[in-house]
């Protein structure tokens, strides 16, 4: 049986620099793990942090670190070596995976603004409205509404003939469209559906959200002002740094012939690098409950270490 292969042509000197790019990127990866599920599990650990909102940022972790590991490993294999190539099949599930997650990044964005929405805006309905059943449901739908959604697309483009073998980057993304012979009108149009089902509907839902809240904390007193602040402002700036990466996605993949190869890989990198990494700090620091734990479980650590 005959496996297409396609070249990985993004990568910047691999020969000469290829060390370096690994132990760069596996120290990141390592730092990704590491700080996401150091959040995660105090929110599983923890009973008080068993609330709509925590179980968003949990989930919003769990993401990141799956979003990680769609890219990563294969990133880390291909700086070691000699040929930077990938399988069709392993190709298009990487671009799967990739705009699958991504996709459930502004779904749970979105059910996180919905939460704070009810809690400051409905606080005595809170209870009612955001009950189990409906934190579970938001949580099934923000995984598999992307994954149908991108998987139609896998598929359709699966069925479609490839003239060239050369992806201009450093993994699968939306830029393996020009691998194929002809443009599918079909597959462009369903892309923009998907783009705007999945990412701009969200956003437009979560804006609006905001905007009600911040009407409403505005009309109130200092204290739901305090706590609109508190609960909002790591939401909004998750949701700001996970649009400036897929404005990156799409300015790359649209520009692929009119950045040079250096500007491609280190914009590239970015995307990859600091949004899995952003999350965990953000609400590690930002979010009051979980900035608690996280110091209590700092302070035993130091206090055991100086035991020894």
């Amino acid at each position: 049986m005959n496996v297409t292969h396609i070249t990985l042509e993004g990568h910047v000197e691999v020969e000469k620099y290829g060390y370096i790019y690994f132990i760069i990127m596996l120290t990141n990866y390592i730092l990704i793990l590491s700080c996401n599920s150091t959040v995660f599990c105090l929110i599983v650990i923890h009973r008080n942090l068993h609330e709509p909102m925590y179980i968003f940022i949990a989930a919003l972790l769990m993401n990141s670190m799956l979003f990680s590991t769609a890219v990563y490993p294969k990133l880390l294999i291909d700086f070691l070596s000699e040929k930077q190539v990938i399988t069709f099949p392993v190709c298009l599930f990487q671009t799967y995976c990739f705009y699958s997650l991504s996709g459930s990044e502004f779904l749970l964005l979105a059910a996180m603004s919905y939460d704070r929405y009810v809690s400051i805006c409905k606080p005595f309905q809170y209870p009612v409205i955001m009950r189990k059943t409906k934190v579970r449901s938001f949580l099934l739908l923000a995984w598999l509404v992307p994954a149908v959604h991108i998987a139609v697309a896998v598929i359709l483009f699966a069925h479609l003939k490839l003239c060239s073998f050369t992806l201009k980057g450093i993994f699968c993304n939306n830029s393996v469209n020009y691998l194929l012979c002809v443009a599918s009108r079909a597959l462009l149009v369903y892309g923009l559906v998907v783009l705007f089902n999945i990412s701009f509907l969200p956003m437009i839902f979560i804006l609006f959200t905001y905007t009600m809240i911040l009407i409403v904390a505005y009309r109130s007193c200092g204290e739901v002002k305090k706590k609109a602040a508190q609960t909002c402002l790591p939401h909004l700036l998750v949701l700001i740094n996970y649009s400036c990466l897929l404005t990156y996605d799409m300015i790359i993949v649209r520009l692929e012939s009119d950045i040079s190869k250096t500007v491609r890989f280190i914009m590239t990198l970015q995307i990859i690098m600091y949004s899995p990494l952003f999350n965990p700090i953000i609400y590690g620091l930002k979010v009051k409950e979980i900035y608690k734990h996280l110091n209590q479980l700092f302070y035993r650590a130091r206090g055991k270490s100086q035991l020894f």
